[in-house]
């Protein structure tokens, strides 16, 4: 019975894992919410980890390149990796290489807003507040503009 109940957590964390790279902590989540026993889905989900089919720092690449490609900066995606149980030294690691900030700042304006400079204070402020909730740091923003 305890082989069957385990064969049947591991097949259903496969079949999440197939489908896309989860987090540890999520998987384990999703699991438990399924009703599985909070222990046993913890074991099973951690020797999935030893035999790397579920890899955190898989997921946080590729959570970082999706967020990527929908134009947020790295102060956004920092926090929604925290969120996710995702370690500060691991997403910081993965972030400071993961693209060029400044050109994705500028990028993003750009397409929200057009090519021309914002000639108004509010028209500036507004597209500033834009970045900075899209998750850029001051100086991207900034930079952005030039």
């Amino acid at each position: 019975m305890e082989q069957e109940l385990t064969q049947k957590i591991r097949s259903r964390a496969l079949g999440l894992l197939a489908r896309r790279e989860h987090a540890h902590s999520e998987l384990i989540r999703k699991l438990v919410n399924k009703g599985f026993e909070n222990s046993l889905v913890t074991e099973i989900v951690n020797e999935l980890a030893e035999e790397d089919l579920q890899n955190d720092t898989r997921y946080t690449e590729s959570y970082i390149r999706s967020r990527i490609c929908r134009g947020y900066g790295p102060s956004r995606i920092r926090q929604e990796l925290r969120e996710r149980d995702i370690s500060e030294d691991l997403s910081f690691e993965l972030l400071q290489n993961a693209t060029d900030w400044y050109e994705l700042a500028y990028d993003a304006r750009i397409k929200k807003f057009g090519n021309a400079a914002p000639e108004e204070f509010k028209e500036r402020a507004k597209q500033m507040s834009f970045l900075q909730y899209r998750g850029f740091t001051h100086e991207q923003i900034n930079a952005s503009f030039r």
